[in-house]
């Protein structure tokens, strides 16, 4: 079966082979080897440094056709970015970014007007008044969290881990932001992936100044990075399978259409801060879901499969639930 017949944008893919990793990229139907490099970051330099598009650089080096039917059978597809050291990749996100049904904001509004809002409705509120500014002014802070370091991203088809502590594992089927920080200290967008956010939602539910734990865990990125624009309605489907059986399976929309945010808000309040412009640093920036399996009712266990698609990404990304064994943990003093 082909996943990739009906995709016309520029995508950048990386998979592993005996001697290391090969970067591809994907341009419509066709695949193509890029020569020269082993690594998307590693191309992600280059065209820093020759002040050109990642587009522009892989076209020039691109060779010798792929299979990526045969790539994604033998599973052979990684995550689109990677850092030698993993304590160089920052991975954060946002939080109350979509605007979710007309019924729930509805229902969010009426509850702010009765002066019952919790502190999360007022944030989504602010989000929807001031989180796409003009141009040149300041947007609505979103809210912000931060995830790991670059230890904590599994590629399609690898297992997602859950700490045997947590109360829950959920998917949280998202878009991803991936981004180099230049020598100079300018963030570099490299393009956008699908991604599952995968989080504690039990933990989050307790107590909402636990988010910060529900957020410490794994999360999944999508073979294929999405370069140039991103589209402003993007439709996706976030599905649960558990033994060959779909469990639980529901539409969600992101893109800025579906947003309260603007993309280029969020990366404002986040490239404001000058410790995440510290060249050599890749970030992975998560911007948020409307849409959640826990919403409705829905138990994860372990072995249930997450699989989340959504175009222009043509390639599923899949990915099995285990759970960690438990670890005791000794602080020595020295």
């Amino acid at each position: 079966m082909s996943y990739y017949h009906w995709e016309e944008s520029l995508k950048l893919i990386q998979f592993k082979v005996v001697e290391g990793r090969k970067v591809g990229l994907i341009d419509g139907d066709t695949a193509r080897h890029v020569q020269g490099v082993t690594t998307i970051l590693d191309l992600a330099n280059l065209a820093v440094a020759e002040g050109r598009t990642l587009a522009e650089c892989a076209s020039d080096k691109a060779g010798d056709t792929l299979d990526l039917d045969a790539l994604r059978q033998k599973g052979q597809l990684l995550a689109p970015i990677g850092h030698d050291d993993p304590a160089h990749c920052i991975v954060t996100g946002t939080g109350l970014t979509h605007l979710g049904s007309a019924e729930g904001r509805d229902k969010m509004h009426k509850a702010a007007s009765a002066g019952e809002a919790t502190d999360s409705m007022r944030m989504f509120l602010m989000g929807v008044e001031g989180g796409k500014p003009a141009e040149d002014k300041e947007g609505a802070q979103p809210e912000w969290f931060y995830k790991g370091d670059g230890s904590i991203i599994v590629g399609p088809d690898q297992p997602l881990s859950s700490p045997s502590f947590a109360l829950d594992g959920s998917e949280e089927p998202e878009i991803a932001g991936i981004y180099l920080i230049g020598p100079d200290g300018t963030p570099h967008r490299l393009g956008y992936t699908l991604a599952n956010e995968f989080s504690d939602h039990i933990t989050e539910r307790g107590n909402y100044l636990w988010l910060a734990h529900s957020k410490l865990r794994h999360a999944a990125l999508g073979a294929e990075l999405l370069l140039g624009d991103l589209p402003e309605d993007i439709r996706g489907s976030s599905k649960i399978i558990r033994d060959g059986k779909t469990l639980w399976e529901k539409p969600f929309l992101t893109g800025e259409a579906n947003m309260s945010h603007s993309l280029a808000n969020l990366e404002a309040h986040h490239f404001k801060y000058p410790l995440f412009r510290r060249p050599g640093d890749l970030h992975i920036h998560f911007f948020g879901t409307a849409t959640l399996s826990f919403a409705d009712g829905i138990e994860t266990k372990e072995g249930d499969i997450f699989e989340i698609s959504a175009p222009p990404f043509a390639i599923p990304l899949r990915n099995a639930l285990e759970v960690e064994k438990a670890e005791k943990v000794t602080v020595k003093a020295l």
